[in-house]
């Protein structure tokens, strides 16, 4: 018997919310993040996509694309509250509910509280339900296993509905283009392109060992993603496997006393996170952003768990110190990734740990 999967992902959600709360952002182009010449984008609405802003990006370079756009400070506790809201009524058809973010996550309809057989149904139920409690609106994709209902659901948005019927499956894969296959990123989908893969088709006539050998593990993934194959459980409880804290300096950091604050404070925010989720990892990574937007990370794993904010600093203090003549340029952004995770915490929703801001895809 097929699975019956549902993803559901809400659109623009940060920014969603800011409209509905305030009725003078209806219909203008809004960013959620922070304005000044340093920030960064982290939620944009449809109105500012159409002007090519979007998560992630520039403060600066966002105002360039659309002057008249409007900044609203990120409100995150009040996301979440409504977040919960909405994972509240996911909860009122079946307890397999996998949260991928604040803002979206799959249910595993196949039995469910309902009773109800249609997966499709179910979906516009849920969709009707965001509407009419929360007031906001929500995209979801419906298919027989995860990576299709991904999909599904960002093919219409906003405010839609796909299916994609296990009979359909393959030659949908097959004329989808591969930046549209969930887990193909930018960097990925340049490579492809520049081995002739531009569609689904043009992926499924690659091996198995060659796909491996030019992508690593993750060619498994796309061998068997574009015949339409995903057998990933959906997963109620969800264990965070890393934890962090990054920071866009005000002011690019040169100095060495500046560099040694900064990592100080970050030390102490990914400790003070650890702690309240009773998080144990032995990996530690290190990540800086140059001024000239050039990354480096460095990591290392020890043998015992990173337990206290010295062990914390010490480590990163000792990263840092790899990067051949990190001084000769000056730092925008650094950041401490614990991994390698044991964590006692048991479920988690994957919520975003920045240290200043969150972003939403």
């Amino acid at each position: 018997m097929n699975r019956k999967i549902i993803h559901v992902d809400m659109d623009a959600f940060y920014a969603s919310i800011e409209q509905r709360d305030n009725p003078d952002y209806r219909g203008k182009p809004l960013a959620v993040g922070y304005g000044e010449k340093r920030g960064v984008v982290a939620a944009a609405s449809y109105e500012a996509r159409r002007y090519g802003v979007h998560s992630a990006m520039p403060s600066v370079t966002a105002l360039r694309k659309c002057p008249h756009l409007i900044f609203v400070t990120p409100r995150f506790d009040h996301y979440r509250n409504v977040s919960n809201q909405i994972m509240q009524i996911f909860l009122e058809y079946t307890d397999k509910v996998e949260p991928l973010s604040l803002d979206e996550a799959f249910l595993d309809v196949t039995v469910n509280h309902k009773g109800n057989r249609s997966a499709t149904l179910i979906a516009k139920e849920i969709k009707q339900k965001i509407l009419n409690r929360v007031g906001l609106t929500a995209s979801a994709g419906v298919s027989y296993n995860k990576f299709l209902a991904k999909i599904a659901s960002d093919y219409k948005k906003p405010d839609g509905l796909f299916v994609i019927e296990p009979a359909e499956a393959e030659a949908f894969l097959e004329k989808l283009p591969v930046n549209k296959f969930f887990g193909v990123g930018r960097v990925t989908a340049a490579r492809m392109e520049e081995l002739g893969i531009k569609t689904g088709a043009d992926l499924k006539q690659w091996s198995e060992m060659d796909l491996i050998h030019e992508f690593g593990k993750a060619g498994i993934a796309y061998f068997h993603f574009v015949r339409g194959i995903d057998d990933r459980e959906v997963e109620s409880e969800r264990v965070r496997k890393s934890l962090g804290a990054e920071e866009t300096f005000t002011e690019d950091l040169g100095e060495m006393v500046d560099i040694l604050a900064a990592l100080d404070q970050i030390a102490a925010e990914v400790h003070r996170r650890a702690d309240k989720k009773k998080f144990l990892a032995r990996t530690l990574t290190l990540k800086i952003k140059y001024a000239d937007f050039t990354v480096i990370t460095r990591s290392r794993t020890v043998g015992h768990y990173i337990r206290t904010y010295r062990q914390l600093f010490d480590l990163g203090k000792e990263l840092l110190l790899q990067i051949d003549d990190f001084q000769e340029q000056k730092i925008r952004l650094m950041g401490l990734t614990l991994k390698n995770a044991d964590t006692e915490q048991g479920a988690l929703p994957g919520e975003g740990v920045q240290l200043m801001l969150e972003f939403e895809d």
